[in-house]
């Protein structure tokens, strides 16, 4: 699929990149070029230790902002697939900068978009997030811009050969500013207590590997303007933090502002416009005038949602239990970790 291909990828020192470029390397040995593509010289610098261009001639390294429409049309020549990671993502610090959280994950990828479609591009995938599922927080609000974007893009193709879609996934096990990391923070520090937001909290939960799955997957199956949303489990809060440090007591801090009880993935609403592939759902853009719902139920083998449908981390039908969370801590986050 991606043999003899160009790929860029936006935000591209950031940790589904380097996931993503090591699933690459790894599966498509003859890739043409991987261009790495974002504003972080020191992850790209650590990015180049661990695969030196005289080793991976195929790799490239850009410095560049997806805010910065004319860096981002030079990078996009010749390129094939875009994978679009690029976001500024901290929930509490878009309430506080607003204007510079819409300049990013607004404005970025409009001009992700709109140089797609001038160089050529033939593949271009967003990543989303399930707080843009009836967002409460501006994060949500303009990762839900972003896909409407994304989707609706598709319908000003004209005759150029380009799909643009979403992937809309939950929290990523041992991200930058999630959870887990901040839990084994504490625990490794000697902390004497854990902070829980809210006891009640759910969250779904996937790891790095599987995102970058849902990635392929939709990058080979795509018509374009869908949001593939896959089938993953949720996790209670506290049991994240009883797996981690079972000995320290846990403390009821709040919910921060912009905060969810629960996350959601696809509303009552979105129900109407969602179809069943078996492993993953997929939300069908509202507005297309490329194909129509018969189009997508027929490329992708599939069948609508039931009535009254939706997908939400405290009513899923699959739960994470304290094993579970243990063992997958092992193997994706911390090989060393031991729950004691």
């Amino acid at each position: 699929m991606l043999n003899n291909k160009t790929v860029l990828i936006t935000g591209g020192s950031g940790s589904f990149g380097k996931k993503f470029v090591e699933i690459i390397l790894r599966d498509y040995p003859r890739v043409r070029k991987i261009i790495i593509y974002s504003r972080g010289e020191l992850k790209q610098y650590e990015m180049k230790q661990r695969w030196p261009e005289s080793k991976y001639p195929q790799l490239r390294y850009f410095i560049g902002d997806v805010r910065d429409k004319e860096r981002l049309m030079r990078a996009c020549e010749g390129v094939d697939v875009i994978i679009h990671a690029a976001a500024m993502k901290q929930v509490d610090t878009a309430e506080y900068n607003p204007d510079e959280c819409i300049k990013t994950n607004v404005n970025g990828a409009q001009n992700v978009i709109d140089a797609a479609l001038a160089c050529g591009v033939h593949d271009v995938i967003a990543l989303s997030s399930d707080k843009a599922c009836a967002p409460v927080n501006l994060y949500g609000a303009t990762k839900l811009t972003s896909d409407k974007l994304f989707t609706a893009a598709n319908n000003i193709r004209g005759s150029k050969d380009i799909r643009f879609s979403v992937v809309r996934y939950g929290n990523v096990m041992g991200s930058r500013g999630s959870v887990i990391p901040f839990f084994l923070k504490k625990k490794a520090d000697g902390e004497s207590q854990l902070p829980v937001t809210d006891f009640r909290m759910t969250r779904f939960n996937i790891s790095l590997e599987e995102g970058a799955a849902l990635v392929m997957y939709a990058l080979a199956h795509h018509l374009g303007g869908e949001i593939f949303v896959p089938k993953i489990p949720s996790y209670h809060i506290q049991d994240v933090a009883t797996a981690i440090a079972p000995r320290l007591r846990q403390v009821e801090t709040g919910i921060r502002p912009g905060e969810k009880l629960h996350e959601e993935m696809i509303t009552a609403t979105d129900a109407f416009d969602t179809i069943d592939l078996g492993g993953y759902f997929v939300i069908l853009p509202s507005v297309s005038y490329m194909y129509t719902r018969e189009d997508y139920l027929k490329h992708h083998k599939a069948s609508p949602v039931p009535a009254g449908f939706h997908y939400s981390s405290d009513s899923n039908t699959e739960w994470e239990t304290v094993e579970t969370m243990r063992e997958k801590i092992k193997k994706y986050v911390d090989p060393n970790f031991k729950a004691e």
